[in-house]
């Protein structure tokens, strides 16, 4: 009870440091958002491309909602109505788990077309891009109604709708609720970890196989920006679900778990793995060409 009042009593440097982390990703992945399609507005229509530009658009819908968090980390006030709370404060975890979804296609397709030998070009573009209507049609339809029947509902019987906002720890005290956040936290872990691991064998196949000479070819470039994909998706999501493992069983530490979910927000950056791998392909190439001649 102690360490719960001392928390809520030290929620204003919660707040602080939220509003900095928020500040600093708003800046950051409008930025990468930019780069990222002018780099892609030449691309091909593969089913990596569309997943590519599913998570843009991803984020973008994401960090629209950020100046509203900043808005209230920064004067510590809600004055915009429970509903839009709650609408501002669900679009973090549809960003995240979108993300994570969007994550998975990319590495599958790559993991598929090395292990396998199956070319992701086989299924077409028609395809892909009902694939990606159908998800976000689910997610469009889906989403307002569980914000608006179940999402919060603990909150407005509180009382926080004219003043606080991101307080929605009780929502998840039943055992079902429980459950399921033990389900998914622990699916996420393993499914990064695992995916991570078989793309860095990759790479390290590659480099046994052809030595130096892999940074010249189209396929290593590919992979290593699936690699980069996958170590995103490390530092951002495990370190939140791990700790929501923990947190689950103790909802008093709540401004803890939000400052852990912020960090997720940072794989908005992602944009930032099209500017380096290209970067480093520039740079190797020439060096690898001089090896090869020598």
């Amino acid at each position: 009870t102690g360490n719960k009042t001392d928390l809520d009593s030290d929620s204003t440097h919660f707040h602080d440091v939220l509003l900095g982390i928020y500040s600093l990703v708003f800046v950051s992945g409008m930025l990468c958002f930019s780069v990222a399609v002018h780099a892609l507005k030449s691309s091909s229509t593969s089913i990596t491309s569309i997943a590519v530009f599913n998570l843009l658009f991803t984020h973008f819908l994401f960090l629209l909602t950020i100046p509203f968090r900043i808005y209230y980390y920064s004067t510590h006030y809600w004055n915009l109505g429970l509903d839009f709370c709650k609408v501002v404060s669900s679009m973090i975890h549809i960003h995240m788990y979108m993300s994570f979804i969007f994550y998975l296609i990319i590495l599958i397709s790559r993991l598929l077309s090395f292990y396998k030998g199956q070319d992701m070009r086989s299924i077409q573009r028609l395809h892909a891009l009902l694939a990606s209507a159908a998800v976000w049609i689910i997610v469009l339809v889906v989403t307002p109604c569980v914000v608006t029947l179940s999402y919060g509902k603990i909150a407005g019987q509180k009382g926080n709708e004219t003043r606080e906002c991101f307080t929605f720890a009780g929502e998840i005290e039943s055992t079902s609720t429980k459950a399921i956040n033990y389900v998914v936290s622990l699916f996420i872990i393993l499914a990064t970890a695992v995916l991570t691991s078989l793309q860095a064998n990759i790479l390290l196949v590659l480099y046994k196989r052809d030595g130096k000479k892999c940074t010249l070819q189209q396929e290593f470039s590919a992979q290593l920006k699936s690699l980069c994909f996958a170590l995103i998706m490390v530092a951002s999501f495990i370190p939140y679900h791990l700790f929501r493992l923990y947190y689950i069983e103790h909802l008093h530490l709540e401004s803890i778990n939000e400052v852990f979910l912020s960090l997720t927000t940072f794989n908005c950056l992602d944009a930032l793995t099209f500017m380096g791998t290209r970067t480093c392909y520039r740079w190797t190439q020439p060096c690898c060409i001089l090896t090869c001649h020598h």
